[in-house]
């Protein structure tokens, strides 16, 4: 079946420096489902956390349903991520590291389950960000000058 992208961090790519990827369920209610499939959710200010052994995304808001009922769902609420527990473990170590957090990239349906792309991360510095944008501009005038000569 494939997958089907929902939402994507692309901001996420340029704040930090991703490090390792990896894919976990997350735990859902009916509504946040629903909401999903006609698309409305937002990774911008998600962020991942190990609590009590568990891992929870915060931040990640899935607007709520607009044929739902009073049962309907809480946008912002924190969700349950599905990861083995040997992932969260080893998770929790790199995240004790200075400077390292778990950010979502992706949301997607694979095989109609709904998956989360977390990565693990370093924040870039100013410079950093500036310095990748120059490198990406000259890459960019590279491949149009090569464009031309053909």
């Amino acid at each position: 079946m494939g997958e089907k992208l929902i939402a994507e961090n692309r901001r996420a790519r340029f704040d930090y420096e991703l490090l390792e990827r990896f894919e976990a369920g997350i735990v859902l209610t009916g509504t946040e489902v629903k909401s999903l499939r006609d698309g409305r959710a937002t990774l911008a200010q998600a962020y991942a956390d190990i609590r009590d052994g568990e891992a929870w995304l915060n931040g990640l808001e899935i607007s709520t349903y607009d044929q739902g009922n009073r049962a309907n769902h809480e946008p912002m609420r924190a969700r349950k991520l599905l990861l083995h527990r040997r992932e969260i473990d080893r998770l929790f170590g790199q995240i004790r590291e200075k400077g390292l957090t778990i950010v979502p990239t992706r949301l997607y349906f694979k095989d109609s389950r709904v998956k989360i792309e977390l990565a693990v991360a370093r924040g870039k510095e100013q410079r950093d960000k500036r310095r990748d944008v120059v490198e990406r501009d000259a890459k960019r005038q590279m491949e149009r000058a090569l464009k031309t000569r053909r």
